[in-house]
This record gives C-alpha cells, sequence and structure tokens, in this order.
C-alpha cells in the first residue's frame, strides 16, 4: 500500500514536469527559431512481491522522467524586410561568436549590423563565415562589412551606336563624347569626332582624351556601302615629292628638305588613283591646284612659320589644315612642284586601338590602349544613313570607386554588395555547422546551443553543401512549437495529474481505514 502512495506522488511530480515543459513551449511559440522540448518518461524499477526474482511477481514503484529532448525539426517561416533576416531550410545552425570567443549556434537569423560594421544577432554575438573581400577568403572570421569599398577600374573598351548622316556635307563634324575612367577612378571625356569627307560613303575619325588628341589609331576613317551599312575601315599615308623650277631652292635631300605632316588622318581617303599636283606660280606666294586626286573643293594657303616656307593644304576646302608641307631651310621658287599621293588601305571592319594620351600619376586603358569595339559580335551598331546623325548608344567598360549602398544574400550564404558606382560584388559567406549528434545539443538560453561530448564537436560547411540546408534571405524561421499538439498534451497531462493524486487520496482512505481497525 505504502508504494501506491509513492507511485501516486512520482506521477503528480512527473505530470508537473509536462506541464513545465509544455507550458514552456507554448510561452516560446513566438519566439524566432526556438526549438520545442518533449517530455519522455520512463518506470521506476519494478519490487517483486515475493522477495524474489520471479518476473510475473513484479509491481511498479512510479514513473519517473528519463529525459527532455529538444525537437529539431523545421518551424514556418515568416517573410521579412530585411535582407539580413536570414533562415535555414534544412539541417545546420549559425555560428555566433562572443566578445571573448565563446563559440554558440542558433537556428534565430534576426541578424543586423552593430555600428562597427559586424553581422550581429540581437544578443550582440557576431555572425561567423567568410569574408571573401578580404585577403584570407577561406579562414571562418567574424563577418565585417566595415570598410568595403568597390575599387575602380580602367576603361578599356568603349563601343559607339550611330547614325552618321550620308547627306552631311564634305568637312561638317559630328561628335561622340562619353565618360572614360582611369586606374584611380578618376573621370575623363573620350570623344570621336567623325569628318565626312569627299569620297562617297567615307567618314574620317579621330579620338580624344579630354581635347587632347590621341597618339595613335589603328585606322583613321569609316566607309558605308551604298545600303549605309559599314563596309571598310580604312588608314592611309602620304608620299610627297617635289620637281625642280628655274629658281629652285628646294631639294628632296640635303639642306632645304620639306617636312610632310599630316593633321588630319581622317581627312586622307583614296576616291580616286590620281595624284595631287601643286604648282608654284609666277608671282610671288601663289600656288596653283593643277591635280586634285579627286578632292574637288580642295584649297590651299601660306602657313605662318615662315614668309613663304609652309604651304598648308585643307583637302576637303571646308577649313582647318589637314597636310603641310614644311622646309626648314631656303624658300620656295617659281614654278616649283609639289606632287603627292595617298596610299590607303581598306580592310573589312575590325576593332579599333585608340592609344591614348598619358596621364599624370594614372593610366588608362591597357597600357594606354583603349579599344573601340566596332566589329565584334557585342559592337554598337554604326550607320551611315541619309537621315539625320545622331548618337544611340554609348557603351564602356571601367567606373570610378564606390561605397557600399545595400546587400543582398542567397541560398549558398554568399552576402553581396552592391555599390554607389553601379558595382555589384560578393562580400562574405555564411558558414552553417551540423552535429553527429543534434539532441545532445545543450540549451544556453537566448536561443543559444553549445556542445557537449554527447553533440561532438561542430563540423562547418557552406550553405547548401554536405547535407547543409540552404540560406532562404529576408525570412525568418519561427518558432516549431505546434499549439494543437501541446493542447492536447496539456489535457493528458493534467488528467495524469488528477489521476496520480486521485491514487494518493484513495490510498490515503485505505490507510485511514486501517488505523479504525483497532478502535
Amino acid at each position: 500500500m505504502g508504494s501506491s502512495l509513492f507511485a501516486g506522488i512520482s506521477g503528480l511530480a512527473s505530470a508537473g514536469k509536462q506541464l513545465d515543459v509544455i507550458g514552456n513551449n507554448i510561452a516560446n511559440v513566438n519566439t524566432v527559431g526556438f526549438r520545442s522540448g518533449k517530455i519522455h518518461f520512463g518506470d521506476i524499477l519494478s519490487q517483486s512481491v515475493t522477495g524474489g526474482a520471479a518476473a510475473g511477481m513484479q509491481v511498479g514503484r512510479g514513473v519517473d522522467v528519463a529525459a527532455i529532448t529538444t525537437q529539431f525539426s523545421s518551424g514556418s517561416f515568416e517573410t521579412t524586410s530585411n535582407a539580413t533576416d536570414l533562415a535555414i531550410d534544412g539541417d545546420g545552425f549559425f555560428i555566433v561568436k562572443d566578445a571573448d570567443g565563446g563559440e554558440y549556434y542558433t537556428r534565430a537569423g534576426a541578424f543586423h549590423l552593430d555600428n562597427e560594421g559586424y553581422l550581429v544577432d540581437v544578443n550582440s554575438l557576431k555572425v561567423q563565415g567568410y569574408n571573401l573581400a578580404g585577403s584570407d577568403p577561406d579562414t571562418i572570421t567574424d563577418i565585417s562589412l566595415s570598410g568595403v569599398q568597390s575599387e575602380p577600374s580602367s576603361t578599356t573598351e568603349i563601343s559607339v551606336g550611330a547614325n552618321l548622316d550620308a547627306a552631311t556635307v564634305a568637312g561638317d563634324t559630328f561628335n561622340a563624347s562619353q565618360t572614360a575612367y582611369d586606374s584611380l577612378g578618376t573621370i575623363h571625356s573620350l570623344k570621336l569626332t567623325f569628318q565626312k569627307t569627299e569620297g562617297t560613303g567615307y567618314w574620317g575619325f579621330k579620338s580624344y582624351l579630354d581635347n587632347t588628341a590621341a597618339t595613335a589609331q589603328a585606322y583613321s576613317g569609316l566607309k558605308f556601302d551604298t545600303d549605309g551599312v559599314l563596309d571598310k575601315v580604312y588608314s592611309a599615308s602620304v608620299t610627297g615629292t617635289a620637281t625642280e623650277g628655274a629658281d629652285l631652292l628646294y631639294t628632296t635631300a640635303g639642306d632645304g628638305t620639306a617636312t610632310i605632316t599630316v593633321n588630319n588622318q581622317g581627312q586622307l581617303y583614296k576616291d580616286t588613283t590620281a595624284a595631287i599636283v601643286l604648282t608654284r606660280g609666277a608671282d610671288n606666294n601663289t600656288w596653283a591646284i593643277t591635280g586634285n586626286g579627286g578632292y574637288a573643293n580642295m584649297s590651299i594657303s601660306l602657313g605662318t612659320v615662315g614668309d613663304d616656307d609652309e604651304v598648308e593644304i585643307d583637302l576637303d576646302g571646308a577649313g582647318g589644315t589637314d597636310i603641310t608641307f614644311d622646309i626648314s631651310t631656303g624658300t620656295w621658287a617659281n614654278a616649283d612642284t609639289i606632287e603627292f599621293t595617298i596610299a590607303q588601305t581598306e580592310v573589312t571592319p575590325a576593332d579599333v586601338n585608340l592609344t591614348m594620351p598619358s596621364i599624370t600619376g594614372a593610366t588608362i586603358g591597357a597600357s594606354g590602349v583603349v579599344a573601340w569595339d566596332l566589329a565584334g559580335t557585342t559592337a554598337e551598331v554604326i550607320t551611315g544613313y541619309a537621315s539625320t546623325s545622331v548618337i544611340r548608344t554609348l557603351v564602356h567598360d571601367g567606373y570610378s570607386s564606390g561605397s557600399l549602398k545595400s546587400i543582398s544574400v542567397v541560398s549558398d550564404g554568399v552576402i553581396s554588395g552592391f555599390f554607389t558606382n553601379g558595382q555589384t560584388s560578393d562580400i562574405s559567406q555564411i558558414v552553417l555547422a551540423d552535429f553527429p549528434n543534434t539532441t545532445g545539443l545543450k540549451r544556453m538560453g537566448k536561443n543559444l546551443f553549445s556542445t557537449t561530448v554527447e553533440s561532438g564537436s561542430a563540423v562547418p560547411n557552406r550553405p547548401g553543401s554536405a547535407g547543409m540546408g540552404e540560406i532562404s534571405p529576408n525570412s525568418l524561421e519561427m518558432s516549431n512549437t505546434d499549439i494543437a499538439t501541446e493542447f492536447i498534451n496539456m489535457i493528458t497531462a493534467q488528467r495524469a495529474y488528477q489521476a496520480s493524486a486521485k491514487i494518493v487520496t484513495v490510498t490515503d482512505q485505505m490507510m485511514a481505514e486501517l488505523m479504525n481497525i483497532k478502535r
């Protein structure tokens, strides 16, 4: 009879413990990342009525709490507007550390950036992962976004989408300017100046960086076919000679040799096979064009270097010197003749390398060369239709430095930054941990767990690999407490408590009757 009393008392104690577990589960139904507990009971070692070891004569001595285990099933997800709110879709725990280096594990992913730029949880513990932008991207450490910048990148390639009006008067120009960046991220203006020549479908071009002409460019002009489609790119050079007049002081060798300067390479084109011939007149400082080589509007004038030692030639007659013949010693004489031809090379459209002028303290392009993507698969289309000259698109690579503007997280835990210069790059990556025996983890409060001998050591891995769950951004994992189940458990615990209490009451009544026998 005494055993039934103690059995009833053990039932009361156990049912009370069960209500403690149920109450804790229900209290944390809105706790982010909470893992509910489950109580397990075991009977207390039975005793033999006969005092022997006969199995058929054993009476139990009540119930005891065998274990209270944590349930690690996933909870439902709640969508949020915070990019650093993270949930784990599958197995694994976030790794966080305190100021002393103590390591803990949690499923509560309500993270934010603290005033030092560290990614922390609501307990100000630092989230662990890989700093991909750091010097050692394979070491697990505190995730920090402090001081993260996007480094500048020099412009190495440009492309222009435009139409060059076929009806443009020879000599007229059209400019296409766009932004370019040097190695320090400084902004420059890179300009292409197109000039209509007298040749049908021909446009010369010249490149400039901040209004300083390029030191070299692979080609000097474009040629469009009769349908306005870019047909060729061309380059040209000048070969000149002189014939002797009566009082010639100019010679092709020795003292008095003339220097030929091409001022506008783009104006050079070979529309005819005829040579250009200039003849010195009888009167002072006059020249006659005796062969225009196809340049119907060509004009000539004397330069300003000396009295009459420089002859300037404007091929299209629209103004501006295209070619200069200059003698350093002596003067031109009556009946002297200048004759020169233009050697032109036309090829299928190809990309054009533009050698930019030097920049103080920085570089631009690849060793100073910016490529004009004119004919590649990614090239913007340039046409020569008889419609208004217009720029359709301007494309360039390169960018200035940028500060971190916002972040995003993807399923593999990579944190990407969007910078003020329009660039996006990977900054960090969340690391998850799993354990040989998760049920062996010890609750530390505040949704934190720590390792024990039973749980085994943490095994870190990237999200989505080695059986780890994936990261769900803008989400929080809610408590896995099932209210309906807990209410059912509460009812059964209440009934068990009532029944155990009844056992105590009945046993007490029986003992009272026993005490009354002596009366």
